[in-house]
């Protein structure tokens, strides 16, 4: 066995733990008892702490000074010398960080977790609070191991989307901000007369399922290689070749939730279910970032699904599984779907106001992360933030602080992605109709597998070979551009409200 095989079985070999702890999390979310936590947590730590020091032996720097020489390069295939890159850039950063508080990040962010879901449901954010504190503790900790120039947030920032810096993300920030907020109030002090009670019907958590399996087969995702679950806060997650699952919630009063949510993770699943086999069991079969891993699901969940052309074949569909919609007529389920309006919770906003939401949350946790506020102010920062960015208040801690997962598992740096995924999206659908003239004619007769063919060939096949810029260079020619997402919004929404 030459070098090359030698270090990617020792790399295959590591990816099994992740698998191992991707699989305890699952479970964690989807149904374990609860009693089972703190052993749960505890065995987190121990298998992260224990991969993480394989990732970081004197064995794996000497397989990647070795296969990182001139001479040897030369003998690599092309996803080889993707795989040493990657796996050295990992290395160099966690190379910094000590194996132990990886391990107590693990154990912190599983407790976590648990805390915030009984904190939510009890709409207490003092319950919550104590955790965050230790779980904010230790990511700065890990953010000073790893370094930065002049922000610490960077260092987190780099963790979900390479190659950006916070100064970048202020950019796009301040360029939708102008060209959003504007056009928002346009929208909103707009009077509508259409009546959309009719998406808060009572529909049976039985039949939303029956709705949420009938788009995922349309959208031709592999239920061989996955399985559709149901969680408090929904998630796709990757266990490993072949097993890639998605979660949902339902909502007795709102079907579309349940169905928009649906399409957005599964839009995240069609990607891993998509990368190329010969990247199997490698660091290399994820998606290239978490913003590109974003711009496939609200592809899918937007501009695809809630697009005229979607419902004109889906519509029918959508009747026989709920008959009682069958006095709405089309158009106008297509505008109650595409209603735009100030809300309190991200994971349901409009596809107009929702960058608001990631605005908001950025500047927050920014400041969070760098010490300019504390985490016993947080609540208080959370309901100005959203009266200044989306002029409402919420008064339940589920609907404001606690909405959102994020924190607890650590993941600081990942809101921004959401946004970004909001720009890469329309760029990337912009090329797909320049190559495919008859693209709008195929989804209005329910031909979704033309847009997967397009984007297992362009995005998903690659995995995480390519950095985000460079494969977003490689599908359109350009580098991110948030105009495209402000044409697009401006003309859909504009038809729409006739403005």
């Amino acid at each position: 066995m030459n070098k090359a095989e030698e270090f990617k079985k020792y790399v295959k070999k590591i990816q099994y733990y992740y698998q191992a702890l991707s699989l305890i999390r699952w479970d964690i979310e989807t149904g374990a008892p609860k009693k089972c936590i703190e052993s749960r947590a505890q065995a987190i730590g121990e298998i992260s702490t224990y991969a993480f020091e394989m990732s970081t032996s004197e064995k794996m720097e000497n397989f990647l000074n070795e296969l990182s020489l001139p001479e040897s390069k030369e003998k690599l295939s092309d996803n080889d010398r993707a795989l040493v890159r990657v796996m050295k850039r990992d290395f160099e950063k966690q190379k910094k960080i000590p194996p132990e508080l990886v391990g107590q990040l693990s154990v912190a962010s599983s407790k976590a977790q648990a805390a915030w879901e009984k904190a939510k449901i009890n709409d207490d954010f003092s319950v919550f609070q104590p955790f965050l504190q230790e779980v904010l503790l230790l990511t700065k900790k890990m953010a000073d191991c790893i370094g930065y120039e002049t922000n610490r947030y960077d260092a987190l920032l780099d963790e979900y989307e390479p190659g950006f810096k916070s100064n970048d993300v202020k950019k796009v920030i301040s360029y939708l901000k102008k060209e959003l907020v504007p056009f928002v109030e346009k929208i909103t002090e707009k009077e509508v007369d259409d009546d959309y009670s009719f998406l808060k019907m009572k529909v049976d958590r039985q039949v939303q399922r029956k709705l949420s399996e009938k788009v995922l087969r349309l959208m031709n995702y592999d239920h061989d290689a996955g399985r559709l679950d149901v969680s408090m806060h929904p998630f796709t997650t990757s266990i490993g070749a072949n097993d890639v699952r998605i979660t949902t919630f339902y909502r007795d009063n709102d079907f579309s939730d349940s169905f928009f949510s649906t399409v957005h993770e599964c839009g995240h699943a069609l990607y891993e279910q998509g990368v190329s086999s010969e990247l199997a069991d490698t660091p290399l079969s994820s998606g290239a970032s978490m913003a590109m891993h974003e711009s496939q699901s609200r592809l899918w969940e937007n501009i695809v699904a809630r697009s005229h052309e979607f419902w004109e074949f889906f519509y029918p569909e959508t009747i026989k599984i709920i008959p009682e919609l069958s006095s709405v007529d089309m158009e106008r389920f297509y505008r109650g779907i595409n209603t735009v309006k100030r809300s309190l919770i991200r994971t349901q906003a409009d596809e107009v106001t929702y960058n608001l939401h990631i605005m908001m949350r950025f500047e927050i946790e920014e400041a969070l992360i760098n010490d300019r506020i504390k985490v016993s102010e947080l609540e208080q920062i959370w309901n100005s933030k959203m009266e200044e960015y989306l002029g409402i208040v919420p008064l339940k801690a589920s609907e404001g602080i606690l909405q959102d997962v994020h924190w607890s598992h650590g993941s600081f740096g990942y809101f921004p992605s959401y946004m970004l995924g909001n720009v890469y999206s329309v760029q990337i659908y912009n090329q797909m109709k320049k190559d495919i003239p008859s693209l709008k004619d195929s989804i209005s007769n329910g031909d979704l597998k033309v847009i997967l063919d397009w984007l297992r060939e362009k995005i998903h096949v690659h995995g995480k070979k390519y950095e985000p810029k460079e494969l977003l260079a490689m599908i359109t020619g350009q580098e991110p551009d948030p105009s495209h997402f402000m044409e697009y919004i401006k003309e859909k929404y504009s038809h729409i409200y006739k403005i």
